[in-house]
């Protein structure tokens, strides 16, 4: 992966990050307020935490790649 890549996947992971932040933020939000049952927001706290362990898969790919960039 090469410099312009590695820093698109960053931005890419930072957007995966912002974005699942937000939604978890907004869903816990609206789901307190229209009375949702714990489980329903519970639903929800697992959908952000697929989406916060997918953007450190990401994470870790660049930092391997960066790795593998150093060794040559």
């Amino acid at each position: 992966m090469k410099g312009a890549d590695q820093a698109q996947a960053g931005r890419r992971a930072a957007l995966v990050i912002a974005g699942t932040a937000i939604l978890w933020v907004a869903a816990t939000f609206i789901g307190a307020k229209l009375g949702l049952s714990q489980r329903v927001l519970a639903l929800f706290d697992l959908m952000a935490l697929g989406g916060f362990l997918w953007a450190i898969w990401m994470i870790y790919n660049i930092w391997r790649a960066r790795q593998d960039n150093q060794g040559r």
